[in-house]
């Protein structure tokens, strides 16, 4: 695995960039499984969660431990995960922004025997606020637009 330093000054980047670059580590930092730098880097200690459209019954108020958990948990048989967002659209008023992207994520599990991968295409809407330690998603909504592949890596 690449050990890439994530290292930014706030006087050198737009608010627009520290914004994008935050988005960017969700995806980098879930990717590699770095749930402390996701969870001291990315998110508040709250989180408003929406992923109604991957079946969960209602958004909900999560911890971001619990969220890492989770996702730890879910990605942990798992060979390889990977995100790739973009089409950023960044809406900032005052110490709050607003982020639409587009986002595929694919896993891989070699030991699967029905399909090795599985694949999800849709976009988030993410709301961040800017704290002491810079900007840190606070909402965060998935829109599975659809699936492709092994869903269950059997």
């Amino acid at each position: 695995m690449l050990n890439v330093n994530y290292i930014t000054m706030d006087h050198q980047f737009t608010e627009r960039e520290q914004i994008a670059e935050t988005v960017s580590k969700l995806f980098v930092f879930t990717d590699n499984q770095e749930w402390i730098k996701l969870r001291e880097e990315v998110f508040t200690s709250d989180i408003e969660l929406d992923m109604v459209s991957m079946g969960a019954e209602k958004p909900e108020i999560v911890s971001s431990r619990e969220i890492c958990y989770r996702w730890e948990k879910a990605f942990a048989e798992l060979d390889a995960i990977h995100h790739q967002a973009g089409n950023y659209l960044v809406n900032v008023r005052d110490n709050q922004a607003e982020v639409y992207a587009y986002s595929i994520a694919s896993h891989y599990k070699e030991a699967a025997r029905k399909g090795k991968t599985r694949e999800f295409v849709g976009s988030y809407d993410l709301h961040l606020m800017k704290t002491t330690a810079g900007w840190r998603i606070d909402k965060f909504k998935y829109n599975l637009k659809y699936s492709t592949g092994n869903m269950t890596l059997e």
